[in-house]
């Protein structure tokens, strides 16, 4: 119904933004790593929306990019997977981290979210993996090498992705620090996060 608002920022929370378009208020539900990536109040925003009706409510979900968007609505015709869960989903990990561990079968990365769970994980791998692109997935991933400067946009993804999950920055931090002294050579975001997650 709606494919995408575009109207002044004027709320802006860790769950939801509002959005003004036409003089209405759009409460737009949001993935937890949106709100850092948001415009100040009062700039323009446009989200990407997916339309979700159900026997007691109508919500809007929103999103900065359309591949996000389009990832949400595929992840709601997986057995079990309500449209909280979905945002949780993309919220905790970076999209195209948790499309390689759908890809690889990695459900202990996939049931760090919450509400997710080994089972729901072992599902969501069996029922979306033919469904996601695994080579188109492999030209975006950004490798990561061994002598990769701490500061590059695969450890910040990797920080991100291990505070979403839940753990502290100190936490994270270390656990990364630790998983960068045993890289092999090309390493890629995803993997390094499995690696970390193995010693927090």
């Amino acid at each position: 119904m709606y494919a995408f608002i575009r109207g002044k920022l004027r709320q802006n929370t860790m769950t939801n933004v509002v959005i003004e378009a036409g003089g209405v208020g759009y409460r737009i539900l949001t993935a937890s790593h949106s709100s850092t990536q948001m415009p100040q109040n009062g700039e323009e925003l446009l989200l990407y929306t997916s339309f979700v009706v159900r026997e007691q409510s109508q919500t809007l979900y929103g999103f900065l990019t359309l591949e996000e968007c389009e990832f949400f609505e595929a992840l709601l015709n997986v057995t079990g997977i309500g449209p909280k869960t979905a945002l949780a989903l993309i919220g905790h990990l970076p999209l195209h981290v948790l499309q390689k561990a759908i890809v690889d079968g990695d459900t202990a990365l996939i049931a760090k979210t919450p509400g997710i769970g080994k089972k729901g994980a072992e599902r969501l791998v069996v029922e979306m993996r033919d469904k996601v692109d695994a080579k188109a997935i492999a030209a975006t991933l950004p490798d990561l090498l061994v002598t990769v400067d701490p500061d590059t946009k695969a450890v910040n993804d990797a920080m991100s992705a291990l505070i979403n999950l839940g753990y502290n920055q100190a936490t994270a931090k270390k656990a990364i620090t630790q998983s960068l002294k045993n890289v092999p050579p090309g390493i890629n975001v995803a993997d390094l996060i499995s690696l970390a997650l193995k010693h927090v």
